[in-house]
């Protein structure tokens, strides 16, 4: 009866959810630019209007005002995981440390300093352009709902300081719940300055303005549908005309790649969210969160929460939904059954909020690779570069992948081209039908671990040592 209750519960809080992402609902939300019509040159042209292709842009115009950038979209500049994300913005660039440690150990301490000048460069590009993004660098902690949680994070917590990374902060229940008050935290792992909240779409539309008053010309409504070598240049096709460029930059990320060769390393899985009313000023004083920290907990299967700059609280996460075949279709971006199992994990994590309601619901594909931070390269014989595979950490790491990208098309070596990251490759995923058993296994396998005290089967076990995974 009680488990009835609570079904009921969390049904009737999503009743007036509409089905839309909150951040896209702005009443700031900028126009369109027009399609591109007919034939147009330039130096560089970058394929993607999210985080990706924007920052890419944004760079190569800062690095040579004189260079000539288009940038296209499909449809309209950060409609998708850009525009829709949990608006975590983190200075990792492996997907956390402890990804980070078991890939590339030798260079991690490079990376985690390339990290945190990569958030410090997002910052100040915030501050440089005006972009109105509702950008607090407030941290993030990573709680333990389970004993075995929170042994892992001490194990993170003790590698760090060997490491000499000294901005992680190990907190007791009592700590924890005394920054946010939920009474399944039993401890934390708080990076005070490694991750910002943001606005994701309003990053994105100010990215888009910054990019026009640098002389980007930006078309919107304007797939690529193909890409081969012209003279010494590039053309890529669109509905309506035809584009030729020296240099081609993608960031497509999640979306088939116009270098096929690239398609087998992502798969797109489909990550869910909610977002509530504002909080009245009792329901925040009943959960203590005052500094407005990011949060997420630290099982397989895993939430992220955050407030907005309306106290709000945004909570996603949890499931990770891999359709047969790596389709991307709009009909997938709804799944009731998550929103449900979703608002019954919220008043789980936060009882003293029941009776709150959920204005927004929604979801949509990200792109994941095999080993869950982004990957690079090139084509076509250097004029073509490529990132991708960002695994649900790109509001911040996509601007390293521009700068890599920018690199790349330059033919530069740098201190993130030497990188060992940049030059090596995920293991791609294998053909249908063994990727969806396999990631269906992987899924399976995960949701025993957490329920079992974090022990991983012999499935996992097996999948670390090829360095294979699936993640959100």
């Amino acid at each position: 009866m009680a488990v009835t209750r609570a079904m009921r519960s969390a049904a009737q809080s999503l009743t007036d959810a509409k089905p839309v992402p909150f951040w896209l609902e702005d009443p700031g939300r900028p126009g369109a630019r027009p399609a591109l019509a007919g034939i147009e040159r330039c130096d560089l042209l970058v394929v993607g209007g999210g985080y990706s292709g924007l920052w890419t842009a944004l760079i190569a115009k800062e690095r040579d005002p004189q260079r000539d950038v288009v940038l296209i979209e499909g449809q309209e500049v950060g409609w998708a995981a850009s525009g829709r994300n949990g608006g975590f913005c983190a200075a990792s660039l492996t997907h956390g440390l402890g990804n980070g440690l078991a890939r590339w150990p030798g260079e991690l301490k490079k990376l985690e300093e390339l990290g945190e000048r990569n958030l410090d460069a997002i910052e100040e590009a915030v501050a440089r352009y005006s972009l109105d993004c509702d950008f607090e660098r407030t941290g993030e902690i990573d709680v333990a709902t389970e004993p075995h949680q929170l042994e892992e994070l001490r194990e993170v917590h003790e590698e760090a300081e060997k490491l000499g990374f000294t901005g992680l902060e190990l907190l007791d229940r009592d700590a924890v719940r005394a920054e946010v008050d939920s009474p399944t935290f039993l401890g934390g792992l708080y990076d005070r300055r490694g991750v910002a909240m943001l606005h994701p779409a309003k990053l994105a539309w100010g990215l888009k303005r910054a990019c026009l008053d640098l002389g980007v010309r930006i078309y919107e409504h304007t797939p690529g549908l193909d890409l081969v070598q012209a003279g010494a240049g590039m053309a890529v096709r669109t509905p309506y005309g035809r584009i030729l460029a020296r240099r081609v930059a993608l960031g497509t990320n999640v979306f088939p790649s116009l270098v096929k060769r690239v398609r087998p390393y992502i798969v797109p899985v489909y990550d869910y969210a909610l977002m509530t009313e504002p909080l009245s000023e009792a329901q925040l004083a009943s959960i203590g969160w005052k500094n407005r920290q990011g949060l997420g907990d630290s099982a397989n299967q895993f939430h992220y929460f955050r407030l907005t700059a309306d106290n709000r609280i945004l909570w996603g996460g949890y499931d990770a939904i891999y359709q047969f075949g790596g389709k991307v279709r709009a009909e997938y971006d709804h799944r009731p059954e998550t929103y449900l199992k979703l608002a019954g994990h919220f008043f789980t994590c936060f009882p003293q909020l029941e009776g709150l309601r959920f204005s927004h619901a929604w979801g949509g594909a990200i792109d994941t690779c095999s080993r869950f931070s982004a990957f690079f390269g090139t084509a076509h014989g250097g004029r073509v570069a490529y990132a991708a595979g960002y695994t649900g950490l790109g509001v911040g790491s996509t601007r390293f992948g521009a700068d890599v990208m920018v690199d790349l098309l330059a033919g530069e070596r740098t201190e993130r081209t030497e990188l060992e990251m940049v030059r090596s490759k995920p293991l791609p995923f294998p053909p249908e039908p063994v990727a969806w058993a396999g990631i269906g296994i992987t899924k399976w396998s995960l949701a025993r671990a957490d329920a079992n005290g974090g022990r991983r089967n012999l499935w996992l076990k097996t999948m670390d040592k090829l360095g294979l995974g699936f993640d959100s």
